[in-house]
């Protein structure tokens, strides 16, 4: 039996498992059937941990289909949460957890025990990078975005309407194409940000090897990096998503990007 803790941020789910508990198996296929939906018990991917420090660990993150993924801003949250509640760690503290992306620090605001255990968390997400670019879509259709790294490949559209819908078509379907265009040989997630005001955005997400998405910490973060730094958007910036919101305080380029969201532990059991 494979011991696991289920957490979601906004929505975004994940299962926790650590490296010891998950010895022996196929990590991927672990992944494909613990996230089934309907078969297994269901979430957006697995993060595969082991402790390193007193207060440090790593993390594995595998998708919901099994592949591999660099980074998950939420599913970094969500660890955060589960080492705060393993430790007893409290307001003030911080956390590190070294990612395929790099080490990420997650400093713990507060905690409430009211309805489970919650844990509002800031977490570093790195130095944003980003290119203004077009793909071109099979019928012709030229879709101008902005590429960005927050340490893991996304692909920014801005549109002007409440249904995100772009050149007349839906984003699910424009997102389930650019993911796996061939301008992206590793795939890319796929952000839809319509602006609402200077210090509000709304999103919606497809992401790599999962699809469309309640929530998303690097889709937030992605898309905060483009409307701050090219659509007239002003830090702190407040992102909204199907799951909730989130704020991404950010300097501007060369500096680190902040994203402070919550985190909550839902449930544990065990897996065959």
């Amino acid at each position: 039996m494979i011991p696991f803790t289920k957490a979601h941020a906004c929505g975004n789910d994940f299962l926790i498992v650590t490296e010891d508990a998950a010895e022996g198996c196929d990590w991927a296929d672990l992944t494909r059937r613990l996230c089934a939906r309907n078969t297994g018990i269901g979430a957006d991917g697995i993060e595969f941990f082991a402790w390193t420090g007193a207060k440090a660990g790593r993390i594995k993150l595998h998708n919901a289909d099994g592949s591999i993924a660099e980074i998950s801003g939420n599913g970094t949250r969500c660890v955060a949460a589960w080492m705060a509640e393993a430790r007893g760690f409290g307001a003030g503290d911080d956390v590190e957890i070294a990612t395929d992306a790099g080490v990420r620090v997650c400093h713990v605001n507060g905690i409430s025990k009211d309805d489970g255990f919650t844990v509002e968390v800031t977490a570093g997400m790195g130095v944003p990078e980003f290119t203004p670019r077009a793909v071109m879509l099979a019928d012709g259709a030229r879709i101008a975005g902005v590429d960005v790294s927050t340490g893991n490949p996304h692909f920014v559209i801005v549109v002007d309407n409440a249904e995100f819908a772009v050149q007349g078509k839906s984003w699910h379907a424009i997102g389930a194409e650019i993911c796996v265009h061939t301008d992206f040989p590793q795939q890319t997630n796929v952000e839809f940000v319509r602006v609402v005001s200077a210090n509000e955005i709304e999103i919606r997400i497809f992401e790599r090897g999962v699809g469309p998405t309640t929530s998303s910490g690097t889709g937030s973060s992605a898309s905060a990096t483009a409307a701050l730094a090219l659509n007239g958007c002003v830090s702190p910036l407040t992102v909204v998503a199907p799951g909730g919101a989130q704020t991404v305080e950010w300097g501007g380029t060369g500096t680190e990007l902040k994203l402070t969201g919550p985190a909550a532990l839902i449930a544990r059991g065990e897996a065959w």
